[in-house]
């Protein structure tokens, strides 16, 4: 399709739509939208494109019409245990749309897809059939390779892939029984068999050393290798040399600093102080400038796209940009010049921003900083040099301000802990630690969550094409459902619309309490996922009219489009293209699926080490929490290693258990003794099962609160 030649494609629906005689033949749209006859054949063109990415629908006779004029939603699959799926819409002013096994066609979970609504019953989701693949988001798979008599087959890892794939003999390359294998689908067939493919790498064993992570990459259409011509990109960018222009801020003689974990490589931001007198002080919060390396359009930023984020695994990280960018030119490394996008804010112990400007700057950090590090500063025996420890304590007061500030909004903290499992050199793990939440992590984060806010806000007043990161409020059902379980342990909600500050008001009534562990867990379920959008929503959980993601470039696609659009808007002073508006909605969905994605594959690399961790815990007794109850029985989290188990509810031998959903318990028939999350309970492992990725526990007795082991 000719760049030249654009219509806009909000003003091609808004014809569809107002057509009164239904889907429209593309010369009566061409009329309708004043298309010049030499101007027809690119517009034709522009047609199929969009055709092709189901933001319009072709019917019979080669007329066209908008998606939702005939009852078409996109959108991306998400199965469920059962193999039914929800169909989660692209646009949010549209409800999910369940879809039965039946009717999913060749569908496959994470696709993109088109479903028409068939129906749609009262005070559910409406249901539909898919029509359409758009996209297929798995183009490989990874299963267990099983030898038949006639043919082979594998079995996927991830249940929620559907049927197994068929390997014909002669595509089964190398595999042996029982070998971990990467394949492709040959072709997708129809629903009812098995679709046919092809072996395109052994992993090998389960069993051994790095199969299981090497499992959980591939198996998340991960990959560790960028293409041969992106690598070139970027090596070519990389060498450009760093010098100040007229269109940057010399900055080089300011002093920042990192603070990041101690094996980070990947430096996105720097701050730096300074005392203007009077209670008053110049933060300066400085961004790696990748939108300067990354050309929109250019094929690292297609690859950067396709990835939309980096991944951090348990034992390496798959970065979004290749590493002459992402931990070369684009990290802001000491000692070494680099350009950034800054923000200067100008803001007292209050935290009350009296201004701020934008600018590009070239920088040069002083140190980089471990968080462990500047915390040892804060605490007083640690110590970087005069300078730099007198900035980092500025810097916590100025940040506490902030913090205060939003905790009056009502900002919702629920401080989870989290895990860190370390390996030897093998790969193996030999211990699990709970990672403890700093004050230099919240001193970092407070700069961050400033810097987002007022992007965004900036983001919307000039009315650029941005990607906000959205939390709405829990939904009317689950808010319903909370109001209920907090009213059988004695607390409130009021009747009115829910707002943050009612949530947080709750988490500090409990906290300390026995039931603190309860009610922040089931508070925290209520909540939405948030996600990003190119219209501002608002973010709940933060109590923020406005936020955005900028802070992290080297490591979110969404933060380099709006860096992009930051500076094309609000720096150079001019308008963005059309085009840049009308990809949003489509890159934000991308962003949005790919975040989550990572997000699992995270998940799942650490859960598989912990896995591994407690085989050799075989027999061993620990104390717990209970974390969840479901009808098959209820998890336990274990205090000293972080690690989840199930007690099966056939293993409750003492009683019938029956599942009370609205107070999250198992409660015995009989004697009524139950099992609620955030009682105590100490349990004895008594089966690890790697292949199926989960533990078991049996009871042993109820904890005395306070007893740990």
């Amino acid at each position: 399709m000719s760049r030249s030649f654009h219509v806009p494609e909000a003003k091609v629906l808004k014809a569809l739509r107002a057509s009164r005689h239904g889907p429209m033949k593309p010369k009566a749209l061409a009329r309708v939208l004043e298309i010049r006859p030499g101007d027809y054949k690119p517009f034709r063109a522009q047609l199929r494109d969009m055709e092709g990415r189901g933001v319009v629908y072709r019917v019979k006779g080669g007329r066209y019409a908008a998606p939702d004029r005939i009852s078409l939603v996109r959108g991306r699959v998400s199965t469920i245990r059962s193999g039914d799926a929800f169909i989660r819409a692209d646009e949010i002013t549209h409800e999910d749309v369940f879809v039965r096994s039946g009717d999913l066609a060749t569908a496959m979970d994470g696709d993109r897809v088109v479903v028409r609504v068939e129906h749609h019953p009262r005070g559910r989701n409406p249901v539909g059939r898919v029509i359409k693949v758009l996209e297929r988001a798995h183009p490989t798979l990874v299963g267990t390779f099983h030898s038949g008599r006639k043919i082979g087959y594998i079995v996927p890892l991830d249940r929620k892939m559907g049927p197994d794939v068929l390997i014909p003999w002669g595509d089964e390359g190398d595999a042996e029984e029982g070998d971990v294998v990467v394949i492709a689908i040959t072709s997708y067939g129809a629903r009812r068999r098995g679709p046919p493919g092809e072996v395109k790498r052994v992993l090998g064993p389960m069993g051994d050393p790095g199969v299981d992570v090497l499992s959980v990459l591939f198996g998340h259409g991960l990959s560790l290798e960028f293409p041969p011509a992106v690598e070139s990109a970027a090596k070519e960018a990389a060498e450009q040399p760093v010098a100040a222009g007229d269109d940057r801020e010399d900055c080089r003689d300011l002093m920042l600093f990192t603070i990041d974990p101690v094996d980070a490589k990947d430096h996105d931001d720097a701050l730096s102080i300074r005392d203007l007198g009077s209670g008053m002080y110049e933060v300066g919060i400085h961004i790696a400038d990748v939108s300067h390396y990354v050309p929109r359009g250019g094929p690292v930023d297609a690859e950067a796209l396709d990835r939309g984020t980096s991944v951090y695994l348990v034992d390496r990280t798959v970065p979004m940009l290749p590493h002459a960018l992402s931990s070369g030119a684009c990290s802001l490394r000491p000692d070494e010049d680099r350009y950034a996008f800054s923000l200067f804010a100008r803001l007292g112990l209050d935290g009350e921003v009296h201004e701020h400007r934008f600018v590009r700057t070239v920088v040069r950090s002083r140190h980089k900083l471990a968080y462990e590090t500047a915390q040892e500063v804060l605490d007083g025996p640690g110590s970087v040099d005069p300078e730099t420890d007198a900035a980092i304590r500025d810097l916590d007061r100025v940040a506490r301000g902030l913090r205060a500030r939003r905790q009056e909004r009502g900002s919702i903290d629920f401080d989870q802990p989290e895990a860190r499992v370390v390996l030897d050199d093998d790969g193996a793990p030999i211990d699990i630690q709970r990672v403890a939440r700093l004050d230099a992590h919240r001193l970092v984060e407070d700069f961050m969550l400033l810097a987002n806010e007022l992007v965004a806000r900036t983001g919307e007043a000039k009315r650029m094409p941005v990607l906000y990161r959205v939390h709405e409020r829990p939904s009317v059902e689950k808010t319903e459902s909370l109001r209920e379980f907090l009213a059988t342990l004695g607390h409130t909600l009021p009747r009115r619309s829910l707002r943050p500050r009612d949530l947080q008001s709750v988490l500090e009534g409990v906290r300390g309490e026995p039931e603190e562990a309860l009610v922040s867990t089931v508070v925290l379920r209520s909540m939405q996922r948030a996600r990003y959008a190119p219209e501002n929503l608002g973010h709940f959980g933060l109590a923020l009219s406005h936020y955005a993601h900028f802070t992290s470039p080297i490591r979110r696609y969404p933060d380099l489009v709006t860096h992009r659009a930051m500076v094309r808007v609000l720096l150079e002073k001019k308008a963005a293209p059309q085009e840049w508006s009308e990809e949003l909605t489509e890159v934000a969905e991308r962003c949005s699926w790919r975040e989550q994605a990572a997000t699992q594959a995270e998940r799942d690399s650490v859960a598989l080490k912990k896995i591994e961790f407690m085989e050799r815990h075989l027999g061993d007794e620990f104390d717990g929490t209970v974390a969840g109850v479901a009808s098959f029985g209820f998890f336990v989290l274990l205090d000293r290693y972080f690690v989840e188990g199930l007690v099966h509810v056939n293993a409750l031998e003492d009683d019938y258990y029956e599942f009370r959903e609205r107070e999250f318990a198992l409660v015995g028939s009989r004697r009524g003794r139950r099992f609620r999350l955030g009682d105590r309970v100490r349990v004895q492992v008594a089966r690890v099962d790697k292949e199926e990725r989960h533990v078991d526990f049996v009871l042993l007795q109820a904890v005395p609160r306070g007893a740990s082991g």
